[in-house]
């Protein structure tokens, strides 16, 4: 990534003198050819610099400045491949290890920051061909050498063009000038540079400066415009592996109908099905439904957003991709019927014990170099898929049966979002009781007061703010009648009562399931409590296996998809389209979305995509997407992304600037609020001491043309159905800029963290957290076998809710993949970007943003080990640790990396 220094350069005009050949520039990364090995994560990066003793030049004839030149040198660090720059073969590779001994391996150009002051044309470009330097590869490093003999009328360096002379691409780190008068000048690339032969298009990257646009040099204004330009493009044809194009396009590819007309799928984006905006690809339209895309080729994302492929194959891409095109369609090849289910609940526990014996991978590697952590050897050489015991099950096999641990998960469990206090009684639905049917819930204060036990009366508890819902019901309603033509699985909405004991944990009262008026049926709905007698008690534990899958899907389709992966989208295609790599908000945000695109994209083509994982493991079935697009509809502002806003819309806080962190929490012992906003304070104070820094006064702000197309395209085109909305903030102040970039930050982090790195921990034991109820509730209309079966059997009757053994196996795989992290993992603070370490004010505001992420590793410690605590404290009892700062590759259940990157 870009490492950013600041300059404040005085405005100039002038007109500018065209170089030979055009510029591509920037880190956005070169339009170039892709490699099939380039599937890989770019290992973690390091710069390496070189310095050299400047020595003057001095002309023979005269000594005037004009003719003065001092002699730069200029060190450049290329990563070694896998598939690229060093591991081709054939005539190609002979030809450039011919011009590396020739030493003709990279042109590069200096460019000046200034204009000729005389002729105000931008000054002509000082050349030199860079040559390989010496044989040997350090950790993956191929250094290349430059010369350059510089006049002092120069002027600063204000970018530098490349030209790779090459045949394939390479991977351009960092380059180091040194032997200016100023010091060493330092371009951090972090891209790929595509072969001249493919394109002639130079590339240009700028040094490690920031500017506002009013402040850029005269001499690297036209570059700076022509690289949005560049990066913008036309909407024309399909894009290709290896373009650097940022566009916007709906969810037009999810479906394909026209390998089966049963895997259409409506698109998601526009008026009917709001949401947000995806990267273009430009693939041609289906020949069934023209308003589809076809899902032929790679999901395009421009080159650098990809995954990297470096010497070292990592974590993420290779897991990834083995767990979507190998390991899932393998389960499905072991598990032939994927309707069967768990015989007994000792079944489930032998996939943690006995495993699954899988077939071979491939002659070349096994299962367990791919996903080691999921695959034993047993006798026989033979690869068997068993699964680590989540840590919840490892302290208490029986957690997942508990009433205190189902209500103690909403406040420290995978989906902490949906919790929200009763503040109107009785409940009501907002739906259209003509379509629906009566909109009064059946649950009366009179059965709650029951439950509480004579305590207080409902009014009070309200009153006191001691009721809180997880409400189901008007998102789900509307489904159910659709979902439950698909065989195999049900669907109601549901409410779901917690009552806020004096120790201050929740206690579950009632559940409510409901079916709206169908099939000439009137409305049907019926309340579940905590039972003692054994029918009761099995009805309640069938009515939690009910809403812990609408809980499941809703995590997965909002809590984590939608409000984290997809409207980051938008804000990523924006940045790269409308800010500058020399912005400084961009080298802000830049580290936070590092892969998030590539990401997305393979949720597409695997996971969220028509008989997907999601469409095939969670109770919507192939309406998953559409309930997703209802909530964003419904439910999505972006000024509730914010925690603390987030809070208080849900009741869970008052705000109160006399408070910590300025509120005041519903539920004092809320692990995932106690925690969040101490890290959004830490975040937030970050980005004030640096958007202050670089924006002394807040007329820059609305002065700041680039910024505001910035924010208005991702208001009117990223989130194009929602534009309209009063909610939005305005972009004028500091504040304001404040507010919106530490929203987006927390959202790639915090929130992200939280929701995923769980989802292994909580859900990988799945009658904690089914994704799927398969049969409805014994209750429901049954028929005198059906009764008597359940009477007989009731835990077969919770088995046959449960997920069949194909979907759990799948779904288990999936989460345990996704919940790790991997090896080249940035987490938030760790690391200082250079340009913050080379500016004092800037480094001193980082060191004290990484202080307090530390400090709040020690507190979240603490918080763990204090027995009054009784939501994050107690036998059996996971530690709340999913938003401890940093972590390890491999380890779940905490760490909060900088991006959406798995």
């Amino acid at each position: 990534m870009l490492k950013p220094q600041v300059s404040r350069q005085p405005n100039s005009t002038g007109t500018h003198l065209l170089f030979q050949k055009p510029f591509i520039q920037g880190s956005r990364h070169a339009s170039l050819f892709l490699t099939s090995a380039s599937n890989f994560k770019i290992e973690s990066k390091k710069h390496f610099r070189v310095s050299f003793k400047p020595t003057k030049i001095k002309a023979v004839a005269s000594l005037t400045e004009e003719s003065t030149a001092i002699k730069v040198k200029a060190v450049v660090t290329v990563k070694q491949t896998i598939g690229g720059l060093m591991t081709s073969v054939g005539i190609e590779r002979g030809l450039d290890d011919i011009k590396d001994m020739l030493g003709k391996t990279l042109l590069l150009e200096l460019v000046s920051a200034e204009l000729d002051p005389k002729m105000e044309l931008e000054k002509p470009t000082i050349p030199a061909f860079a040559h390989r330097i010496g044989g040997q590869v350090v950790e993956g490093d191929v250094r290349y050498e430059a010369e350059f003999e510089v006049p002092l009328n120069f002027g600063e360096i204000g970018a530098i063009s490349v030209e790779n002379e090459h045949h394939k691409e390479m991977f351009l780190q960092d380059i180091v000038l040194d032997g200016l008068p100023h010091g060493t000048v330092n371009i951090t690339c972090g891209s790929w540079v595509h072969s001249k032969y493919d394109n002639d298009r130079k590339r240009i990257f700028f040094t490690n400066k920031s500017y506002l646009p009013s402040e850029t040099p005269s001499g690297i204004r036209r570059l700076r415009e022509e690289e949005l330009v560049l990066l913008r493009g036309n909407g024309q044809g399909q894009r290709k592996t290896g373009d650097r194009i940022y566009e916007y396009d709906v969810y037009n590819d999810l479906g394909n109908p026209d390998k089966k007309p049963e895997l259409a799928r409506p698109v998601l984006g526009g008026k009917e099905h709001p949401y947000p905006r995806r990267c273009r690809t430009g693939r041609p339209r289906c020949e069934t439904d023209p308003s589809s895309e076809k899902r032929v080729g790679a999901f395009f994302v421009p080159r650098d957003e990809a995954f990297s492929e470096m010497k070292q194959l990592t974590f993420s891409a290779k897991t990834v991709y083995s767990l979507f095109h190998a390991l899932v369609p393998s389960i499905g090849n072991v598990i032939v019927d994927g309707n069967v289910g768990f015989p007994y609940i000792t079944a489930i526990d032998s996939l943690f014990s006995e495993g699954i014996e899988m077939p071979p991978l491939s002659k070349e590697t096994v299962w367990k170099e791919v996903m080691p952590r999921l695959f034993k050897v047993i006798a026989g050489g033979a690869d068997v898929l068993r699964f680590e015991i989540p840590k919840p099950m490892e302290r208490d096999k029986f957690f997942w049966f508990k009433d205190e641990e189902f209500a103690r998960q909403t406040l420290a469990g995978l989906n902490p979002y949906s919790i929200k206090l009763v503040e109107e009684w009785p409940l009501k639905s907002e739906l259209d009781p003509e379509i629906y049917g009566p909109p009064e819930s059946a649950i009366t204060s009179e059965l709650l007061e029951a439950e509480i036990g004579g305590i207080t009366r409902v009014e009070k508890a309200i009153r006191e703010r001691k009721l809180f819902i997880l409400d189901y019901h008007d998102l789900l309603l509307p489904f159910v009648s659709k979902v439950r033509e698909i065989e195999g699985t049900t669907l109601y909405g549901s409410r779901t009562l917690f009552f806020l004991t004096p120790e201050g944990m929740l206690r579950p009262l009632a559940i409510e399931l409901t079916l709206p008026q169908m099939d000439g049926k009137p409305q049907w709905k019926q309340v579940f409590t905590p039972n003692y007698h054994s029918t009761g008690c099995w009805l309640w534990r069938l009515a939690k296996a009910h809403v812990l899958a609408h809980d499941s899907g809703f995590h997965q389709l909002v809590s984590h998809w939608l409000r984290t992966h997809c409207v980051t989208e938008p804000y990523i295609i924006a940045t790269n389209r409308q800010l500058s790599v020399m912005h400084p908000i961009y080298r802000l945000l830049h580290p936070h979305f590092r892969y998030t695109m590539e990401i997305n994209a393979l949720a597409r083509e695997s996971l969220i995509n028509a008989a997907g994982i999601i469409e095939t493991s969670f109770s919507p079935g192939k309406y998953c997407m559409e309930i997703c697009s209802a909530a964003y509809d419904k439910l999505w502002r972006f000024d509730r992304e914010a925690l603390p806003n987030d809070l208080i819309s849900r009741g869970m806080a008052i705000e109160d600037l006399t408070a910590p962190h300025g509120l005041n929490l519903t539920i004092e012992d809320y692990p995932f609020a106690n925690d969040g906003l101490y890290l959004w304070d830490a975040i937030e104070q970050w980005v004030s001491d640096y958007v202050n820094h670089y924006y002394p006064e807040s007329g820059l702000v609305a002065s700041d043309a680039e910024l505001q197309a910035w924010w208005t395209e991702i208001r009117t085109v990223g989130h194009a159905d929602k534009k309209d909305e009063p909610w939005w903030p305005e972009l004028k102040t500091r504040h304001n800029l404040i507010d919106i970039i530490t929203t987006i930050i927390w959202v790639a982090s915090g929130h992200h963290a939280a929701v995923n790195f769980g989802q292994y921990p909580y859900a990988g034991y799945f009658p904690n957290r089914p994704t799927i109820a398969r049969t409805k509730m014994p209750t429901e209309d049954p028929t005198d076998e059906e009764w008597k079966s359940f009477l007989e059997k009731p835990e077969a009757a919770l088995l046959a809710t449960f997920p069949s053994k194909l979907q759990a196996t799948r779904v288990m795989a999936v989460l345990n993949v996704l919940s790790n992290h991997s090896p080249d993992e940035e987490y938030i603070g760790e690391e200082i970007e250079q340009a913050w370490a080379d500016d004092p004010i800037i480094k001193a505001a980082f060191e004290k943003f990484s202080g307090r992420l530390k400090m709040l590793e020690g507190i979240i410690d603490e918080r763990n080990a204090n027995p009054k605590l009784l939501n994050r404290h107690g036998a059996g009892i996971v530690p709340y640790e999913l938003l401890k700062p940093f972590s390890k590759p491999g380890v779940t259940g905490k760490g909060v990396p900088n991006s959406i990157s798995i």
